[in-house]
């Protein structure tokens, strides 16, 4: 495992290298520099209004009692997407821009909400499509024999 963690890594490195190479010999090493540093900010700041906008939907949801597993999903790829905008480097903020955009978040809400299971209030929202679980109350009585 650790071989292949190694190796993902210089393979980010590599693609990470030549991109920034293709990029400064077309215009620049400074401007380059400073489109690294650009996308950076400009990243930062969306995710950040974005997560804002969000959190405030989760909030209402949470609030009114119903499920707000789409925007937990949005919270954690608005988070991911927002350390790869930080990271400096043009393939980590292509990575970060796709994370951003909805049709990948859908992607990601029919793949990981089906496996979730989110509890508020002493409400328990499956998100798979089971059926309502059957909830029998009682009392009882402890006999000793």
């Amino acid at each position: 495992m650790r071989i292949f963690c190694f190796f993902c890594f210089f393979i980010y490195l590599y693609v990470e290298f030549a991109i920034f190479n293709a990029v400064a010999n077309t215009i620049g090493v400074l401007l380059t520099l400073i489109a690294i540093f650009a996308t950076s900010i400009f990243g930062l700041s969306l995710v950040k209004s974005e997560g804002i906008k969000n959190f405030i939907q989760m909030k209402n949801k949470i609030v009114n009692r119903e499920n707000p597993t789409n925007e937990v999903i949005r919270n954690i790829s608005l988070f991911i997407a927002g350390f790869l905008l930080l990271i400096p480097g043009f393939f980590t903020d292509i990575l970060g821009v796709i994370l951003l955009l909805s049709p990948i978040q859908r992607f990601l809400f029919s793949k990981i909400i089906p496996k979730m299971n989110i509890k508020t209030y002493g409400y328990e929202f499956k998100a798979s499509n089971d059926a309502e679980l059957d909830i029998i109350e009682g009392e009882f009585k402890r006999k000793n024999d």
